[in-house]
């Protein structure tokens, strides 16, 4: 479990959990999701978390999570009541000019991506003060309202540079984040900066420009495309170009999550105790592609089905003496009852299969990757760290239940 050197000794991090497991926790809150109209998600998210926590095992010891699903419930009601004046907005504003309309839509939008910002820290703090590690708390201080200000006004100059800012942007909320986490009675510091997201990112960000231009100068220049109605369609090369394209935004975005995480989750520590994260691009790469041919098994087998049924309405109508053609197909989904009891069921299978090989396949592969890749110098320097008291006053993430923001 451990590494014993001449000097300070390593800490080693385990994932012991398996997908069998993370599935059967899926398939249960699907199954109870119909009959509590929706709200049994708090209990999933619960039971999830239980799961990513008690299976993460730092230096031979699991971390645990105390947090219930009663309080994510609760949170998310008094988000509901928060979000009551925006719901007025939009109904007054579709009553309005198109105008005043754009501008006020506009209005909404900012207020929600400031919210945003908040929710995510406050879903933070929740998670953090419900986390513990030999029966010591964590915690996240500072101010959501300030981090959310912070992003907020980031976000601006991000877009006002075509994204040419972010890894000043990144860095600052990385440290923002950090420095205000706390294990017990001892705080977190880290030393990355800007310079630490810069290689990664503008690796990233000019290669998928390349990319991008490469394509669409070759198919301009060339006149590889055919127009099918108003749009333009590319030609065998082009869409060779596209495919392409969609390769190297995948591969850059798993080296830039993996070199960003590595680089700035390793100059992170608490007193003398030093994380340090190894992650692979190639590792991340592999679940992205395991992840479009999962997708793509999905449809197929979503067509099949479909086409199935579709069969099976033809056979029962010619076994009853009807002609099967099309008319009478329509006919049959023109009924108004039928429509909205297959849309819901159609909505919520593919929402449900869609979700569940994203939980399955990215988000456990991304958290295994993590806790595998992680390790921690000098782990003893901790038992000298004092408990602190649960922060009772927070109670549930609501905003970032009903915003859907924040992870795990």
């Amino acid at each position: 479990m451990t590494d014993t050197t001449a000097e300070a000794r390593t800490g080693r991090v385990e994932f012991t959990g398996g997908r069998q497991e993370m599935l059967g926790i899926i398939l249960r809150g699907y199954a109870l999701m119909i009959p509590t109209i929706g709200l049994y998600r708090f209990w999933q998210a619960t039971w999830k978390r239980r799961f990513y926590w008690q299976n993460t095992v730092i230096d031979g010891e699991p971390i645990e999570y105390t947090g219930t699903a009663s309080q994510l419930l609760l949170g998310f009601f008094f988000a509901l009541a928060f979000f009551l004046p925006i719901y007025i907005a939009f109904f007054v504003l579709s009553m309005q000019d198109v105008d005043f309309v754009l501008l006020g839509y506009a209005a909404i939008a900012a207020v929600v991506w400031f919210l945003m910002g908040y929710a995510v820290y406050r879903a933070r703090d929740f998670r953090l003060s419900r986390t513990l590690w030999r029966g010591i708390r964590f915690d996240l201080k500072g101010n959501a309202f300030a981090y959310a200000l912070r992003r907020f006004f980031w976000s601006i100059l991000n877009v006002l540079t075509l994204g040419l800012a972010y890894p000043w942007m990144g860095s600052s909320l990385w440290r923002y984040r950090w420095r205000h986490t706390w294990y017990g009675d001892r705080k977190f510091e880290i030393a990355g900066n800007w310079k630490t997201i810069a290689g990664p990112y503008y690796s990233a960000y000019f290669l998928n420009v390349i990319a991008l231009g490469a394509t669409s100068g070759w198919i301009g220049s060339t006149g590889d495309f055919t127009m099918v109605g108003n749009v333009p369609v590319p030609g065998p090369i082009g869409i060779g170009m596209c495919i392409g394209c969609v390769l190297v935004l995948a591969f850059s975005l798993a080296f830039y999550r993996t070199r960003v995480a590595s680089r700035m989750l390793s100059t992170v520590s608490v007193g003398d105790a030093k994380l340090s994260v190894k992650l692979g691009t190639g590792a991340l790469f592999g679940q992205f592609a395991v992840y479009v041919v999962a997708v793509v098994a999905l449809l197929i087998l979503l067509a099949l089905t479909a086409a199935i049924a579709l069969g099976g309405v033809y056979a029962a109508a010619a076994a009853g003496g009807q002609t099967p053609d099309a008319e009478a197909l329509v006919s049959l989904f023109s009924s108004g009852t039928t429509n909205v009891v297959l849309l819901i069921v159609a909505y919520l299978v593919i929402l449900g299969a869609f979700g569940m090989l994203a939980e399955l396949i990215l988000s456990f592969g991304w958290w295994v990757l993590l806790a595998r890749g992680a390790s921690i110098a000098n782990p003893d320097s901790l038992r000298t760290v004092q408990a602190t008291a649960e922060d009772k006053a927070l109670i549930g993430q609501g905003l970032a239940d009903a915003l859907n923001v924040g992870a795990y």
